[in-house]
């Protein structure tokens, strides 16, 4: 069997399965049952000054029959007394001391609040702390969260003043709030941060009551933004991920977090650049247990790929993410439609026709039977009519032989500049 320890910038957990800091890591009684079923660490739900919480704080984005395909959260940090958790934290590294503990933390963006409460959280055995710097509502507001973390200055200054008081890791947890999230990632790496998570809960509102108008939660008649999370936001977290991963200025570990709901999921995340994955709203879907399928997932997907450990995996797909400019113009790929399989709904024909290239056309054979072929010819490859299509096995994309060689549009461009540069040397 594979090896499934990680080891997150001096973190080691036995797999690298966590629990984001959110509900479900709110207090020792749980974060042990999760150490129970299986999880290798827990994110603390974030300390700091204690706070008053709404009631009435999650909503849920359904699609298509599946149940919380999003998820929406108003909640804010801990309501408990910070000499409470830190009594638990204390409880739980001491029954559990292989599993990783991570302590997350949120104050006013000043150096002695900074010191304060790291001070106090160090003699409780954490393994590392988590700066949230991304918490999209309530706390912004008061200055924190993701009015720090959209800064570049402040994530600095704040990752800078908690690295004076830790003597453990420090991990900075970056808002997607933001244009472009490898200026904040970048600014972590200069205050001095040992890992990066990512991402933080994407602004959003979850849904209107079209009867009684009323936003989807609300709160005595009012709503406001808050935190989406959960499988619709993976593309998105996946792409953060994959562009710190490829910075060479970002060299740092990377926690990955953002709608991982499965093994599959985490592979991803962890070719992407992720050392570890922290996992938050499958858990909440369907409880704790459903660690044990990642966990078995995992270690299959290893054994079969040949690999020694879970860390060899890491970073492999980084290499092949670039920009849009360095893809090759001359690849091509075809759909060709297998009729023995095609169960002939026409989808793949209204999208092409509608929507895309009209290069799908609908025609009978000899018995009069309707079947459809693609004009391979006038097909660009898009891959809507696979995308569409019900059946599995009905439409394959082929990549086609092309005798030109490759080139990217940079190198056509730099080719042009250069015939122009040489029309102009000539003219002289």
């Amino acid at each position: 069997m594979a090896d499934l320890s990680i080891n997150l910038a001096g973190i080691k957990s036995p797999n690298p399965f966590w629990l984001a800091s959110a509900p479900p890591t709110n207090s020792g009684y749980q974060v042990q049952r999760a150490f129970e079923a299986g999880w290798g660490g827990a994110v603390w739900k974030t300390l700091g000054d204690p706070i008053l919480n709404v009631s009435s704080r999650f909503a849920a984005v359904s699609f298509n029959g599946q149940r919380v395909a999003g998820f929406n959260n108003i909640e804010l940090i801990t309501d408990r007394p910070l000499e409470v958790n830190l009594k638990e934290i204390y409880e739980t590294k001491k029954r559990f001391p292989d599993h990783a503990i991570i302590a997350s933390v949120m104050v006013e963006p000043q150096q002695e609040k900074w010191h304060e409460i790291i001070k106090r959280i160090e003699d409780v055995g954490v393994d590392g702390y988590e700066l949230n710097f991304g918490c999209p509502h309530g706390m912004a507001e008061r200055g924190m969260g993701a009015a720090s973390g959209q800064v570049p200055e402040l994530v600095e200054k704040q990752t800078y003043w908690a690295k004076e008081a830790a003597s453990k890791p420090v991990i900075v947890k970056l808002t997607p709030n933001i244009t472009d999230i490898t200026v904040t990632a970048e600014a972590a790496v200069r205050g001095g941060a040992d890992a990066i998570s990512m991402i933080n809960t994407i602004n959003s509102l979850a849904g209107v009551d079209i009867h009684s108008w009323n936003t989807i939660p609300h709160v005595g008649g009012k709503g406001a933004h808050g935190g989406y999370c959960g499988p619709a936001v993976k593309p998105i977290a996946l792409n953060m991920v994959a562009e710190c991963a490829r910075n060479p200025r970002i060299d740092l570990p990377i926690s990955g977090i953002g709608g991982i709901s499965n093994w599959q999921d985490a592979v991803e995340f962890l070719l992407m650049g992720s050392t570890g994955v922290q996992i938050c709203t499958a858990a909440m879907h369907h409880g704790f247990r459903i660690v044990e399928d990642m966990l078995e997932g995992l270690s299959n997907y290893l054994d079969e790929k040949g690999m020694a450990s879970v860390m060899d995996i890491v970073g492999r797909s980084v290499p092949r993410y670039s920009d849009w400019g360095n893809l090759d113009l001359n690849y091509k790929v075809v759909a060709r439609i297998n009729n023995d399989v095609c169960i002939n709904c026409n989808k793949c024909h209204i999208a092409c026709e509608d929507t895309s290239h009209q290069c799908i056309d609908m025609l009978k054979d000899s018995a009069g039977s309707s079947f459809l072929r693609v004009r391979e010819e006038d097909c660009v490859g898009c891959n809507l009519c696979s995308i569409v299509c019900p059946a599995d096995g009905a439409i394959d994309m082929i990549e086609l032989t092309n005798e030109l060689p490759p080139m990217t549009w940079n190198e056509r461009q730099a080719y042009l500049g250069g015939i122009e540069n040489e029309s102009v040397d000539f003219a002289k």
